[in-house]
């Protein structure tokens, strides 16, 4: 028998989380701390507020991400260009390059992956793999109402 959809799905997911942390063995970096790096890389310096709100959790667990990157080197803080009680984050130039290596090797790894499918069939795997996300997250949304989503 083959496996559902649920367990592909679930077999995928740890895949790709034995990928980042195989990447980011031996250094400071966790999957959380990366993606306060991703949010920084592409939407530009933001404030601890503007990267909890696009990582949909609260101000406090940046803070403590935050911290962390910053002693790593990754991360620094500076004042606000208008806003006086506000601190800016952004990133390091050793941390930008990481980034744009990590952008580099995401579109490879996509480029396999999709190259994995019939081109006759990639749009169609591609319109389903959005319907099965979008889905998901409804599902979750609607069993935790009150939950943060990336929390």
């Amino acid at each position: 028998m083959s496996p559902g959809l649920f367990d592909t799905l679930l077999l995928v997911t740890h895949l790709l989380r034995q990928d980042l942390a195989r990447t980011f063995d031996g250094t400071p970096l966790t999957e959380a701390r990366v993606a306060v790096l991703w949010v920084l890389q592409t939407v530009g310096p933001s404030t601890q507020q503007q990267v909890a709100a696009a990582l949909e959790v609260t101000p406090r667990n940046v803070s403590a991400l935050v911290d962390a990157l910053e002693a790593s080197g990754h991360v620094r803080r500076t004042p606000h260009p208008t806003d006086r009680r506000a601190v800016r984050l952004e990133l390091t130039p050793a941390a930008g390059e990481l980034m744009a290596r990590m952008q580099v090797e995401h579109a490879e790894v996509e480029a396999a992956l999709r190259d994995s499918v019939a081109p006759g069939d990639r749009e169609a795997f591609e319109r389903g793999l959005d319907a099965v996300a979008e889905r998901l997250q409804e599902l979750v949304a609607a069993a935790y109402p009150d939950a943060e989503a990336g929390s």
